[in-house]
């Protein structure tokens, strides 16, 4: 019988479970893996950084539905990979990351790179273990996927030894693992069904949230049926947005601060009562808000506010659960309430006002004009991967998306430094173009990813708003001897950088030039960075309420801490 190498044997596994994406940087032990795969028929991307390799195997997750593998050196390259690790587990998304470690017959004896690897991703992880045979790595691959995909959704790891990694076995005693079915879709219990559309009922100011766990259950179409069928008007949560277009007449995007302040029942649709929602608490909801929850995860139930009716299901699932009830007994909200009247009032006042900052034609240029000249040019199935503050925040008030699971951002986590690795997984998973929106903050935690998307040609145009760092500097801060704690350099040429690295890159310092570049880098097949000069004065549209941190309600006030309103 043949003899297969630890290497093959997880190269063919990872195959057998339909993990078809690694990202990863190579070395020591875990080289022969990269290439094992690639012999499997596999897709390898060779990143620059673990953490945007880990970044890029979740998103791969996030939009393509199964999962995507991360691949890591021992030691400081697992331990490279933590903070992106732990971003899979604050969203809920499955990945698994495949971690080199010494020896079995190094422990405690300084190996090459020793570490205390499951300690440190344990916290975030829902599987973590360290292979102890050869034999046993299919089934070592298959429960970290099952468990990674079943239930609440999130990221596993396994350590795998060198001398796992470069060792050999017979091949008829290889331990072979079958593929781990797709999840079962889990409806809710059905008196809660029916107990949520009767408290629905009963609301005079009613919301539905919709959050990026129905976009994650490929629930879209159950999700547009029912907001149309209902007739209630809908906020999405940012990673949610597309479900429905949010150009529809229900949207309440533009009216979020009035909606979320009056209204008196919450659907609450796969999203989390945590600091994105603001804990729930007044004054940013209405006191005694009532709240319906539906959610994957019993856990989650309840938190921070009591849910009147929790509906614990899967949401694809469970929303055609709610449709049945309402093919059977159907209802509408009255579509000539003032509760809609005064939404649709609020929406047209604050579009206007954001309309009017987009036409302000300044030099430098400002956030709201240069992302109109975005908003005019990319078609409308194009994914957007955004971050960095301001830039991610008011993104989101002008940047529509039409489709779901078109748009990632800092998510749950808050996370920085996820943009390039989102913006890889999303262009090697789907071909797409993709649009990667950065502040220079931002931009700057992996900048030579850029690399990784002219080595593969991967279809990504950046546009990097350059304002002087977080928060925005002025030229004359820099001059003295004590910098900006927040400052970087207002004239840093990143387009000058993608060039160097291969690619193409444009300095754009005027929305002429903006438009442009633009069409320029949409018909471009390969990557294009575009450096936008930005106002460093430039702000969003006053908010009404501040960003809150904590349940007392204290307002932030650090820049750092405005990464979502």
């Amino acid at each position: 019988m043949a003899q297969l190498t630890g290497e093959q044997i997880i190269a063919r596994s990872l195959k057998t479970q339909g993990i078809d994406k690694i990202f990863g940087v190579v070395g020591i032990p875990v080289t022969g893996i990269a290439n094992a795969c690639q012999a499997e028929g596999l897709t390898y991307t060779g990143m620059r950084h673990e953490m945007p390799a880990t970044y890029a195997a979740q998103a791969v997750s996030f939009i393509g539905g199964r999962m995507g593998a991360a691949l890591a050196v021992s030691g400081p390259g697992v331990l490279n990979a933590v903070a992106a690790f732990a971003n899979a587990w604050s969203n809920r998304w499955p990945m698994l990351l495949l971690g080199g470690s010494y020896e079995q017959s190094g422990h405690s004896m300084g190996f090459f790179q020793e570490a205390d690897q499951l300690t440190s991703l344990r916290p975030f992880a829902k599987y973590a273990e360290r292979v102890e045979m050869i034999e046993r790595i299919p089934i070592y691959i298959a429960e970290a996927v099952k468990k990674s995909l079943y239930g609440t959704p999130g990221p596993s790891y396994l350590d795998l030894p060198g001398d796992i990694i470069a060792g050999s076995v017979d091949e008829d005693r290889v331990q072979w693992a079958p593929r781990v079915p797709e999840p079962r879709r889990q409806p809710a219990d059905p008196r809660d069904v029916e107990a949520a559309i009767a408290a629905m009922k009963t609301a005079e100011q009613p919301l539905i949230i919709i959050g990026k766990g129905i976009a994650y259950s490929r629930a879209e179409q159950e999700m547009r049926a029912f907001v149309e069928k209902t007739g209630l008007p809908f906020l999405a949560m940012p990673m949610a947005k597309g479900i429905l277009p949010d150009d529809h007449p229900q949207a309440a995007a533009a009216a979020r601060s009035f909606i979320l302040q009056n209204a008196d029942m919450v659907l609450l649709m796969g999203a989390r009562m945590n600091w994105m929602l603001h804990f729930g608490l007044p004054p940013r909801l209405k006191e005694g808000v009532r709240v319906i929850q539906l959610d994957i995860n019993p856990e989650e139930i309840g938190v921070n506010v009591p849910s009147e009716v929790a509906m614990i299901g899967d949401a694809k699932a469970t929303i055609g659960q709610m449709l049945d009830v309402l093919d059977r007994e159907p209802w509408t909200f009255p579509q000539d309430s003032e509760w809609l009247a005064q939404v649709k009032a609020e929406a047209r006042n604050n579009e206007e006002a954001v309309q009017g900052m987009m036409q302000e034609e300044s030099n430098p240029i400002g956030y709201y004009r240069a992302l109109r000249s975005i908003a005019e040019a990319i078609p409308p199935e194009m994914i957007m991967v955004v971050e960095g503050a301001s830039t991610m925040d008011i993104s989101r008030s002008v940047l529509n998306n039409y489709l779901p699971r078109t748009r990632l951002d800092a998510g749950s986590f808050g996370s920085m430094g996820l943009g390039h690795g989102f913006a890889i997984g999303a262009a090697v998973e789907t071909g797409k173009p993709v649009l990667c929106l950065q502040g220079d903050g931002a931009f700057g935690f992996a900048g030579t990813e850029c690399e990784v998307a002219v080595r593969y040609n991967l279809p990504i145009t950046w546009v990097v708003f350059n304002n002087g760092g977080i928060g925005g500097h002025k030229a004359e801060l820099f001059e003295g001897a004590q910098k900006p704690v927040g400052g970087m350099s207002l004239g840093a040429r990143y387009d000058i950088m993608m060039q160097g690295l291969g690619g193409k890159g444009v300095n754009a310092t005027t929305p002429e030039e903006l438009d442009a570049a633009l069409k320029t880098a949409l018909a471009h097949n390969g990557p294009t960075l575009i450096n936008v000069p930005l106002d460093p004065e430039a702000r969003r549209k006053p908010q009404k309420f501040g960003w809150l941190t904590s349940t007392s309600g204290t307002q932030a006030s650090s820049s750092a801490q405005i990464k979502k309103d």
